[in-house]
């Protein structure tokens, strides 16, 4: 059997957990919209958010949260698995983009002073 290469795809903990999870939703929806992505791939995310608005049973409401934020986990993690590790490398790219921090050169050190409209 052949063995899957690891992907050099790292992703580093910028922020917290909910810009993490706000940046796979982006990726989720640029992969969504790219063509390069296959159709049968792309019913992955599909799937579970429609799992996630079934009905849980009435008799287990804490393990039906359970259950919905597990299948949304797996669900967002074999999707980006299954993407072309090229394309998803792409997307992660433009998203690091939009993080970073100005390097020094670009910050501008300087005073402000209140202006009014009406004369003293």
């Amino acid at each position: 059997m052949e063995e899957k290469k690891p992907t050099n795809l790292v992703v580093t903990q910028q922020g917290g957990v909910v810009r993490n999870v706000l940046n796979q939703l982006k990726l989720i929806f640029r992969l969504m919209g790219d063509s390069r992505v296959n159709i049968f791939a792309k019913l992955i995310p599909v799937g579970a958010l429609a799992y996630l608005f079934s009905p849980d049973p009435v008799m287990l409401p804490i393990v039906g949260v359970v259950d919905d934020a597990a299948l949304l986990w797996l669900g967002s993690y074999v999707f980006t698995e299954l993407c072309p590790p090229e394309v998803v490398a792409e997307h992660m790219k433009e998203l690091a983009g939009n993080m970073t921090v100005p390097a020094h050169d670009e910050i501008v050190d300087a005073e402000t002073t209140d202006v009014s409209d009406k004369p003293s």
